[in-house]
């Protein structure tokens, strides 16, 4: 099976969006087809996508008449957000689109829809000017023509789908409510409930436009255009255009373009837009820097290390993209929710035009209630406002360095009860440094010297102190690295060692009684005699104990697991208050105490960098790890921090919590809002006007409610 992503575009509605995916999925050919309106990408998973276009373009258009599907232009910049709502995100150039035809700007779309409305609304003025004159035909006249005005591309979309057997859309449902209206005599009802839909279809379409462009704008760092230089001069060229070992001028204020190595110049990057982090970085020659990053003071030379697909800035956006593709458990509810409720209102409608009026033969009340029920039936509201609220999450994620990997992740962290985190990378630095020196600088430089062709951390943290104090190492006649122990070495005619207790021990080396054991401590002796002692130590992250307390405050029982000594390991969680320390794990155990924490807590939030990390991570029931942290282990989180700083794990549980309680707003809202204007309406105290608002103005109070996320401040 292969998997593809298209544009696909003139989508009117949310609801109208999953019809269409429904009847997608129904095709034997398709193996599974996601449309995810807040972007407008169809993702197809079949065996030959291409060769299914021609024929998922027809049934798109069953539901909505002029639907397209499109290829993603060759840059994949599809850039929904930049056009209006019934023409979005057509190619930047036409002969990469393949639709026939190329959209009008979000611009004049809506110039033109305000022009109508205001026409309407000026014959409407006048319609109801000239009745309360007493000069009803002509009062008649100027609410036909009004009506005309603003209905007719309503009743045109109507008819199309009347003709392809879609009875049941919001246009038709509008269009009956209306003439409906007319055929009681309620003129200036049937256009004034056409212009208040038309006036909040028009806002809601400009709320969910603006609410996509903010969140696209906030997550696609990809530049435009890149400075090259050729020969010693600067060639302004497409950022696909460039290949690896381009070399790119970078000039202050300017974003990094690609991700890239500084050749020449020096200067402070805002690391912000990619990682959350405020604090600026120094750069300078044989530093890498990645897309996205603002330079802010000096001017620099890049060399590029990744192409534009490759680099951060298109991971960043894909991640977000393929986040916004993953459907809650909440957003499938709702869509087939949806399916049974329109026709369990239009039928509700029905029963109340029919059966009270034979009762009571108030069939003009009744019947105008009837057609109020059709006004209020389309679950647009509730389709459109749950999937943008989650759109919204990921959206404020990512400009924190906080990439979730789709609606089920966030509906996962909502639940979490519990964090268990690891200790090296995550807690503390991973910085390993020389806190004391039992001995003096005497033996820091031979036990330096024996370490320098270490790899080890803790063997280049010593080798790292010793040039520090500018001490000058030599060289030993021999090395012997010992797995697990240490180090043995000839140096200047004798045995240094240098390691473990266990070393010492293998080697008949007395300890002296009371010896200190916090910590990581190399022991060094010389010819079987004990010299002294190093104490290595792993730094804090400085946000550490912060970000703990923050998860305590929240109710969140915390742990760490880690595979480091207990002593060390105790240490490090007496510092940050780590509610419990479970040390000298290995990944199947860390597995073990997880599952022990998830049945005495709760759901439980596993955060790890390491390769070793990846079989608990993906065991957690959700896993996040460190965007430092090994391919592995990323590759198997449910979230990725591409930030350092600790405090990123309680914002993403505030964000994912925001985004579930915002859901769940807008469908009791919506329903609600529904549910006391059907009653109004039964009970004779509700208008048409009332129930387009249940619809329109619903939706668009649910728009608004979901793009919050992306305003709120942090909690502490």
């Amino acid at each position: 099976m292969e998997k593809k992503v298209y544009l696909i575009r003139n989508l009117d509605c949310a609801n109208c969006a999953a019809e269409i995916e429904a009847k997608f999925n129904a095709l034997p050919e398709v193996e599974e087809a996601v449309i995810t309106f807040a972007t407008g990408q169809l993702r197809l998973t079949a065996e030959n996508p291409d060769g299914l276009l021609e024929r998922l373009t027809r049934i798109a258009r069953t539901v909505e008449p002029d639907a397209e599907i499109c290829q993603r232009g060759e840059t994949g910049r599809e850039q929904t957000h930049r056009h209006a709502h019934h023409h979005e995100g057509c190619c930047e150039e036409h002969e990469h689109c393949g639709c026939g035809h190329h959209d009008e700007p979000a611009e004049e779309v809506h110039s033109g829809e305000g022009k109508t409305i205001l026409l309407g609304a000026g014959l409407f003025a006048a319609g109801l000017l000239l009745d309360w004159f007493g000069l009803h035909i002509w009062g008649g006249i100027a609410f036909v023509a009004a009506y005309l005005a603003l209905g007719w591309e309503v009743l045109c979309d109507a008819a199309k789908g009347l003709l392809k057997g879609h009875a049941l859309d919001e246009n038709f449902l509008m269009g009956v409510a209306t003439i409906g209206a007319f055929a009681i005599g309620q003129f200036d009802e049937a256009v004034g409930v056409m212009l208040f839909y038309r006036v909040g279809e028009y806002f809601e379409e400009k709320a969910v436009e603006r609410s996509r462009s903010q969140i696209m704008e906030a997550v696609d760092l990809r530049p435009e255009v890149v400075n090259r230089l050729e020969n010693g001069a600067v060639h302004e060229i497409p950022a696909e255009e460039a290949c690896v070992g381009d070399l790119l001028l970078v000039r202050p204020g300017d974003r990094i373009p690609l991700d890239g190595m500084v050749i020449s110049g020096e200067s402070r990057i805002d690391t912000a837009p990619i990682t959350g982090e405020p604090v600026p970085v120094r750069v300078a020659e044989g530093d890498g820097v990645i897309s996205g990053c603002i330079n802010t003071t000096g001017q620099l030379t890049i060399r590029v290390e990744k192409v534009l697909a490759e680099s951060m800035v298109t991971r960043i956006l894909d991640s977000v993209e393929n986040a916004a593709a993953s459907k809650p458990k909440i957003d499938r509810f709702i869509t087939r929710f949806a399916r049974i409720y329109t026709p369990i209102v239009v039928g509700l409608a029905a029963v109340v035009a029919v059966v009270p009026a034979l009762i009571t033969g108030q069939w003009h009340y009744w019947i105008y209630t009837a057609l109020s029920f059709l006004v209020m039936s389309c679950p647009c509201a509730l389709v459109l406002s749950v999937p943008l609220a989650f759109f919204s999450g990921i959206g404020a994620g990512s400009r924190k360095g906080i990439l979730f990997k789709g609606g089920l992740s966030i509906e996962a962290m909502a639940r979490v009860k519990a964090v268990a985190m690891d200790k090296t990378g995550t807690i503390t630095k991973g910085d390993f440094r020389v806190q004391r020196i039992e001995g003096g600088e005497q033996l820091l430089n031979l036990a330096a010297s024996c370490e320098q062709h270490s790899t080890h951390p803790i063997a280049q943290s010593i080798v790292e102190a010793a040039r520090e104090r500018g001490l000058a190492l030599r060289e030993p006649e021999s090395v012997e690295e010992l797995a697990g122990r240490g180090i043995k070495a000839e140096l200047d005619g004798r045995t240094v060692l240098c390691g473990n207790e266990k070393l010492m021990a293998e080697n008949d080396v007395a300890l002296p009684d009371g010896l200190e054991r916090t910590g990581t401590r190399v022991l060094v002796a010389e010819d079987g005699m004990y010299a002294g002692f190093l104490l290595i130590a792993d730094t804090l992250k400085p946000k550490a104990k912060e970000a703990v307390s923050r998860l305590r405050s929240r109710g969140i029982a915390t742990a760490m697991l880690t595979g480091d000594s207990d002593e060390t390991a105790r240490e490090i969680g007496s510092a940050v208050g780590v509610d419990e320390v479970h040390a000298k794990l290995l990944p199947g155990e860390k597995l073990e105490r997880l599952q022990q924490l998830r049945a005495a807590k709760g759901a439980v939030m596993y955060v790890g960098d390491g390769i070793n990390d990846a079989p608990v991570l993906a065991g957690a029931d959700v896993g996040a790890a460190m965007g430092s942290g090994a391919d592995a282990a990323i590759e198997a989180a449910d979230v990725v921090f591409m930030t350092s700083d600790v405090n990123a794990i309680p914002e993403s549980l505030d964000i994912a919590r925001q985004t579930g309680r915002i859901a769940w707003q807008n469908v009791v809202f919506a329903l609600a809002v529904k549910l006391i204007v059907m009653v109004l309406g039964l009970t004779g105290h509700a208008s048409m006007w009332m129930a387009v608002f249940a619809d329109s103005g619903v939706a668009m109070l649910c728009v608004l409610n979901s793009i919050r996320l992306l305003y709120r401040k942090e909690q502490n």
